[in-house]
Formats: C-alpha cells, sequence, structure tokens
C-alpha cells in the first residue's frame, strides 16, 4: 500500500479530526482562564494532543505555550511546525465560521487553509509513515503553535526555554512549491488623542478585524445638526453610504477582503473611508488625524506616499496594509501591517512610518518586528523539498518569495513548504475560508514524502 493510499484509506478520520479543531474558536484572547493565549486556544492544544496521542504518538504541552508530538528515533530531528491560533472570522460568511461544514468536496471553517488543515494532514501524513514501518534516521516532530497570528510569542518562549532546534523542517503554511524568502514583517499599533470642535463631531468609528487582514468594512459616527447631515448625505463617493441619525450622520464604507500580506489583492475599508472623511469639514485634532491616513495612506498598498515604496527582483514590493480602526470622541487607534522585501531593511521604512504618525499627533502603542527570510535555492533543504514537490506534482518546481510571514522565521533551518498550490486561490483570512478534500489528501501525501526525504535513512 502506498503513503497516498494508506492516507485515502484514513481519509473520513482527517476530516472529522479537522471538524473538531475548526470547531473551537481559537482566537487570540487576554482572558481570565489563565492560559497565555486565552482558553479557547488552549483547548486547541489539548484537543490535538489528545488526537495524536490516540493516533500512538507520543506527546508534550511545554507550559501551555505550545505542544508536540513526536515519532521516531535519532540524536536530530526533524519539524514539521504549523499553528492552532487563527484571525477573527470577520463578515460575510455563508456557513458558520467555526462550523466545519462539509459541502461539495470541501470542508469549511477560520483555519482550514490557515493552519488547522495542513497541521491536521501533517499528522495523518506521520500516521502513514508509522502504520507502513518505514525506518527513519532522525525524529520527527510536529509543533502545534498557539500564538503565530499575533507575535509568535510561543516560539519565543519554546527557543527561550531549552527547545530543540530541528536540522531540517517545514512549516505548511505557505505556497508550493517551496518558499525560500519571506518579506521582513512590522506590525505596529498608534493611538492619538482627540480634542474635538466645530459642527461635526465624531462619536464612533470601526474598522476591520485584524493587522493582517484587508478590512471590506468600515464606518463612523458623528454628532451634528440634521441641516449638516443632511448636507453630507448629499455628497457622492464610490462604495461609501451615508445615513442621517437621530443624532448626526453614519458613514459606511465597503471594501473587500484579502491576506493583508497580498493587500493589492483587495480594497481597505478604512483608506476607503478616510478618503471621504478627508473631505468633510472636520476641525482640530481630528482633522489632523484624518488627513494623514487618507493622505499618505488612503487606497494605497505599497507606501508611495509614505515614501517607503521599494521592491527587489527576489521577492517584489513592499506592501502595507491599515488592517484595524477604532475611536470615539476621545481618541483614535490604529493597527497596521507593512512588509518590506527580503534584501531591504527595517531601517529603510520603520523610522518613516513612525515620523509620518508621530507628526499628525499619534503615539506609537505597539511594535513586533520579524526580520525577513531568506534561504538559498541552492540549499540542501531547498533542495529536497523541491524534489519532492516535483515527484508527488509532477509540476514544474522553483523557489518562490510571499508577504506573508510563516513560523519559518522562528526556528532555524525551516521554510514554508504548502499548502495552497499555484493557480489556487488564496483563502486565507478570507470569509469562508475552505479547503478541498482532495488537496487534504494531496496536502497530506506530499508532507509524507517530505518528511521521508528529510528524515528517512
Amino acid at each position: 500500500m502506498t503513503l497516498r493510499e494508506r492516507i485515502e484509506s484514513h481519509l473520513d478520520e482527517l476530516v472529522a479530526c479537522l471538524q473538531g479543531v475548526i470547531q473551537i474558536p481559537s482566537v487570540y484572547a487576554d482572558d481570565d482562564s489563565g492560559y497565555p493565549y486565552g482558553l479557547a486556544v488552549h483547548q486547541s492544544l489539548e484537543y490535538m494532543l489528545k488526537a495524536a496521542g490516540d493516533l500512538g504518538f507520543q506527546t508534550w504541552n511545554m507550559d501551555n505555550q505550545l505542544g508536540w508530538c513526536e515519532y521516531g528515533e535519532g540524536e536530530e530531528m526533524v519539524a514539521v511546525l504549523g499553528h492552532l491560533d487563527v484571525v477573527p472570522e470577520g463578515d460575510g460568511w455563508t456557513v458558520p465560521p467555526y462550523g466545519g461544514v462539509v459541502k461539495d468536496g470541501r470542508i469549511y471553517g477560520r483555519g482550514t487553509m490557515d493552519d488547522k488543515g495542513p497541521l491536521v494532514a501533517a499528522l495523518y501524513a506521520l500516521l502513514a509513515i508509522k502504520e507502513a514501518g518505514i525506518p527513519l534516521k532522525r525524529r520527527v516532530r510536529i509543533l502545534f503553535g498557539l500564538n503565530e497570528e499575533t507575535g509568535s510569542a510561543d516560539m519565543k518562549y519554546y527557543n527561550a526555554n531549552g527547545g530543540e532546534a530541528p536540522v531540517m523542517g517545514f512549516t505548511p503554511d505557505g505556497e508550493y512549491p517551496v518558499i525560500n524568502g519571506e518579506k521582513g514583517l512590522i506590525t505596529e499599533g498608534f493611538r492619538c488623542e482627540l480634542k474635538q470642535s466645530g459642527a461635526l463631531k465624531l462619536t464612533e468609528i470601526t474598522g476591520g478585524a485584524a493587522h493582517n487582514i484587508v478590512p471590506d468594512y468600515a464606518k463612523a459616527r458623528f454628532a451634528c445638526d440634521p441641516e449638516l447631515a443632511a448636507q453630507l448625505c448629499a455628497l457622492e463617493a464610490e462604495k461609501i453610504c451615508c445615513t442621517a441619525t437621530e443624532d448626526g450622520l453614519l458613514v459606511e464604507a465597503f471594501g473587500v477582503s484579502a491576506h493583508g500580506g497580498t493587500p493589492e489583492q483587495g480594497v481597505n475599508a478604512i483608506g476607503r473611508l478616510f478618503l471621504f472623511l478627508d473631505r468633510l469639514p472636520l476641525e482640530g485634532d481630528l482633522k489632523k488625524a484624518v488627513s494623514l491616513i487618507a493622505g499618505r495612506i488612503g487606497l494605497e498598498w505599497n507606501g508611495e506616499s509614505l515614501g517607503v515604496a521599494m521592491r527587489d527582483e527576489v521577492s517584489g514590493e513592499f506592501t502595507f496594509n491599515l488592517g484595524v480602526v477604532r475611536g470615539d470622541e476621545t481618541g483614535l487607534e490604529v493597527k497596521l501591517s507593512y512588509r518590506y522585501p527580503v534584501t531591504k531593511s527595517f531601517e529603510q521604512c520603520g523610522p518613516q512610518v513612525r515620523a509620518a504618525f508621530e507628526e499628525a499627533g499619534f503615539v506609537q502603542t505597539m511594535i513586533i518586528h520579524k526580520k525577513g527570510l531568506y534561504v538559498s535555492p541552492d540549499s540542501d533543504l531547498i533542495r529536497k523539498l523541491l524534489t519532492v514537490y516535483a515527484d508527488c506534482t509532477g509540476l514544474p518546481t522553483f523557489p518562490k518569495s510571499i508577504g506573508g510571514g510563516t513560523y519559518a522565521k522562528m526556528l532555524p533551518n525551516v521554510v514554508a513548504f504548502g499548502p495552497v498550490f499555484p493557480g489556487d486561490e488564496v483563502r486565507e483570512h478570507k470569509a469562508d475560508e475552505y479547503m478541498e478534500l482532495s488537496r487534504l489528501a494531496d496536502n497530506a501525501t506530499i508532507m509524507a514524502e517530505a518528511i521521508l526525504a528529510l528524515a528517512g535513512q
């Protein structure tokens, strides 16, 4: 029996396992549960450790920061590294985001592509190897991460507390054929206090679900007299809806969601909202803040008006995403994510972005910086993974770079490998996220062969 046949014989179990973990809404939460990333994220770890244990693998929980299962013997270890935390579901779903619904040959739910589906597929890939009795010269460790979407504090803990480094490994959290370059990634938050004046005063503004999702909806409410509200409702703009309310005006903006690493594939509703707000008779601190975001960001995704547009031949253009806005009459807060090419540096963009916000009265509230990653196409790891991909698919092989950031930045000797195939829609972080059942089997097969290429005798 081939590895593919073994995987297909367990496909119903694989899907049922994936449904169970999708049904746990493992979004980071600063709750009172006592767990580092919230109760739901911890429950997803317990679920996967039990699933791995039930399949006969040894399991470990590292202080509730992350866990892993392991198979095989040897001094050296090969890692398959994925994450169980997910971004918030957002709007626009036509199926329950945490339902694990299976229909028309697909399984739907937040995390099916990013990264629960690939992680469950990796578990059943390892099971196929175990059942086949294929000898290994290295141990294989599947790590269940819990904080990839909001800073990778789990992997920082792993590294700082004696976590074993792999001699080779991959994270199924990118694209095929293989990712040998990841742009540098900066996540930032800024806040400004508002002392408002004039006839039009902000009372509420909200948009976006996470820094790394292009928002498809944003709204702002203002207090003003009915006559002014009527005048402003007469203004026209694409995908903007103005409505007079009891105490003033509601402005809604509509966009197109996309992954924050590929903002060019979406339309940013927050940027669209601020471009419209910049036409309104605002005053003082609010006018200054709105003018910054409208004039220096707007619908741009390449940082041109911020003065940080750049590119290289290896990984392409700088990208910028304004992912979240929240505010009321007292202040305004934004969260953003931007990514610089692998041959460039933080110093070529970070200080400029911060200076632009500070000039408009904002104060930086947080920053997370993950440096870029580049692995030579001639390395043994890249060559082996490309060979596996070619043998399994018969498709052309080439290394590529992405704007998305993965756990490959957190451990040595690791690159992103799968789960998205060339030509397939990138569905991470979008409404109605799904994976085809056939692609689950494809990914599990490729990962099984990759594990053998890296750990086999």
